[in-house]
């Protein structure tokens, strides 16, 4: 059976729990079991009514887990009381979910596991294998967090803005393990973005989009990263790229313009160029001044500097660059970029291999370390 089935099903089922009574860490652990019981009964063939089922199961679980507990019989008998779990109705909490998971007491990391049990339907295996981290320390974080939201109301008012920065992590973190997080942040994203009904989590899924639209051109069959500007632009998906295009121009036409509205409108100009050398730079620059103003990030100020140096020149970009503070990462890595546009090839190699010490994953460092190797060459 399709596992995304059941993912896309969980945070409904879990809402269904919580309306009758249950507290969100017992539903969340029913709802898990129900699933655990679903990959193994729906080998050949699904229910007819596959929430009804999981509904029924996962009550089932939870009244059992209640009856196990001898202190507790007390709310288990008034909990028998509710209407009978066979009627799930048509209630979706899944935004509530969002906003629950993604609650201002939890780290980050601690939100990102939680909306990945919760509302994306991971095991905590899937999640640990995931992050690279034992299942023991992801099933800790997990309970952790699920206590640290044990009494907040499921319908009390959340924040759009934390919800989306939780799912723009997950997409950071691309492909690992068994778990494509960067497909799952987009399949979570859609559906946030269709309860919402709110043109910056519209502009966050164009944002994905057109960036997973290039996935398969960022790395070289060795696994070198492979920089965009040197990218087999015919291995981009089209499709993908007309899809967040369409996204983001309706996000647009609302005039309410939010930072990754911004940012998706700067990757949706780089996918436009079929060629590098048609990259349109100078709106480029116009999209990084809005962003700035939205954000005043000195990530955004070292981006704009190096889109500068495209547009108007190396010496403006580096004169860009200098308003950036030197700690800002890759700022070195932007300072030997520009350096070797101006031709000052052994400036750019020792910036290069600057840049390599301090890169802060391995392809990375890879990729700096050559260009260093490639510059001191020429330079002979």
């Amino acid at each position: 059976m399709d596992p995304g089935v059941l993912r896309a099903l969980t945070p409904a089922v879990i809402g269904v729990l919580v309306h009758r009574g249950a507290d969100f860490a017992a539903a969340e652990d029913a709802v898990q079991e129900a699933m655990l019981e679903a990959t193994s009964t729906w080998v050949a063939e699904a229910p007819a009514d596959p929430k009804g089922w999981l509904v029924t199961v996962a009550w089932r679980k939870f009244l059992d887990a209640q009856r196990s507990d001898k202190a507790r019989r007390a709310r288990e008998d008034r909990l028998a009381a509710q209407p009978d779990p066979g009627s799930v109705g048509d209630v979706d909490d899944t935004l509530q979910l969002f906003f629950l998971c993604a609650h201002p007491a939890l780290t980050p990391a601690a939100a990102v596991a939680l909306t990945l049990r919760a509302v994306g339907g991971l095991t905590t295996r899937q999640i640990a294998q995931a992050y690279l981290v034992p299942e023991k320390t992801m099933a800790q974080r997990i309970s952790r967090a699920k206590r640290a939201v044990r009494d907040v109301r499921f319908d009390a008012p959340g924040d759009l803005n934390t919800v989306r920065r939780v799912l723009y992590l997950v997409f950071n973190e691309g492909y690992t393990g068994d778990v494509d997080l960067a497909a799952e942040a987009i399949r979570l994203t859609r559906q946030l973005s269709t309860l919402s009904d709110d043109e910056e989590t519209a502009g966050l899924l164009a944002l994905m989009v057109v960036h997973h639209a290039r996935r398969s051109a960022r790395t070289g069959s060795d696994g070198r990263l492979i920089p965009l500007a040197e990218q087999d632009r015919s291995r981009w998906d089209t499709a993908l790229i007309a899809e967040g295009v369409r996204i983001l121009q309706a996000a647009l036409a609302r005039d309410r313009l939010g930072e990754f509205q911004a940012q998706a409108a700067i990757a949706a100009l780089h996918a436009d160029a079929m060629r590098v050398e048609e990259t349109d730079w100078v709106q480029i620059v116009e999209w990084y001044d809005e962003l700035l103003a939205l954000t005043d990030s000195p990530v955004v100020r070292l981006n704009r500097a190096v889109a500068i140096g495209e547009a108007d020149g190396p010496a403006a970009g580096l004169a860009a660059l200098s308003e950036v503070d030197s700690t800002v990462p890759r700022h070195t890595a932007a300072a030997a970029h520009l350096h070797e546009k101006a031709g000052d090839l052994a400036q750019a190699a020792e910036l290069y291999a600057r840049a390599a010490q301090s890169a802060p994953s391995l392809p990375e460092r890879h990729h700096l370390t050559l260009q260093a190797a490639r510059i001191r060459a020429v330079n002979r």
